[in-house]
């Protein structure tokens, strides 16, 4: 079986085959840090969108520069992994910058998917993506489900 795990390398190379078949890429991005019920939703609509879900994953030093030096709780592999289980995602591939832009030049999907609490001007790789003539689809997310939110609570309850 081959792995849904992928270098950028080979991430690119399985979305030109898919898109030389025809096929819808739809990617998206995030540090996937605990896994909870809105990045599953938040995943599965990601994937209606299109025939393939390219997820980027940030790498562990990626999410220590976005969110400060005790993060990420789960290491890379493992968000990896995790994710990699999910009906939905159909590929993963970890990045170790702060921002996803070189993955997403090389991928260069036909649906960018981000949460709507991004304005579109603000979505890294959105300007390009839609030069290249594909779409960006903001979705709505969970309400109070996020990994801030859980550790939050996990704190409070000492």
């Amino acid at each position: 079986m081959i792995s849904k795990i992928l270098t950028q390398d080979e991430l690119a190379r399985a979305v030109d085959d898919a898109k030389a078949q025809g096929k819808t890429v739809v990617f998206t991005n995030g540090c996937f840090d605990i896994l909870h019920v809105g990045h599953v939703r938040y995943l599965a609509e990601a994937k209606r969108h299109g025939d393939l879900l390219a997820v980027g994953l940030n790498s562990d030093r990626s999410v220590r520069e976005i969110k400060g030096p005790k993060r990420p709780i789960v290491p890379e592999e493992e968000r990896a992994e995790v994710l990699a289980a999910l009906e939905s995602v159909d590929f993963v591939a970890i990045f170790d910058e702060p921002d996803p832009l070189n993955l997403i030049k090389a991928v260069m999907p036909q649906v960018m998917v981000k949460g709507a609490d991004w304005p579109e001007d603000q979505i890294i790789g959105a300007k390009e993506v839609k030069a290249a003539g594909g779409k960006v689809v903001r979705v709505e997310l969970a309400q109070g489900a996020s990994t801030t939110n859980i550790i939050q609570r996990v704190l409070e309850r000492g």
